[in-house]
């Protein structure tokens, strides 16, 4: 069974860090890129990083490309994404994401608040 679980999330107040991780189980792994999306209720899901298998190569979106970082470890099966500097626009449910599979997390509430 294919599962995707997300974690790490949670209240933070503006300028503040939180690190998400996302454990994957029942594929493998380390075959596959991995992503993290975000979804506010006002938007559509949007692409928020992307690594490659190896973790060699990753991208992130313009806007958050100074403050978030992705990572993985294929030997604990689990990506990361490391957002720094937050902002209230980064308020939304991030979802981990297996493009090439089509798998998804139940998501992680992040809110940024003071």
């Amino acid at each position: 069974q294919v599962r995707l679980v997300e974690s790490g999330g949670g209240l933070v107040q503006p300028g503040g860090s939180l690190r998400l991780s996302c454990a994957a189980s029942g594929f493998a792994f380390n075959n596959y890129i991995m992503s993290w999306y975000r979804q506010t209720p006002e938007k559509e899901r949007d692409l928020v990083a992307s690594i490659s298998r190896t973790g060699g190569s990753t991208s992130v979106a313009d806007s958050m490309k100074d403050r978030f970082t992705i990572s993985r470890d294929n030997a604990k099966n689990t990506v990361y994404l490391q957002m720094n500097s937050l902002k209230p626009e980064d308020t939304a449910v991030y979802y981990c994401n297996c493009p090439t599979r089509n798998y998804w997390g139940q998501g992680t509430q992040v809110t940024v608040s003071s």
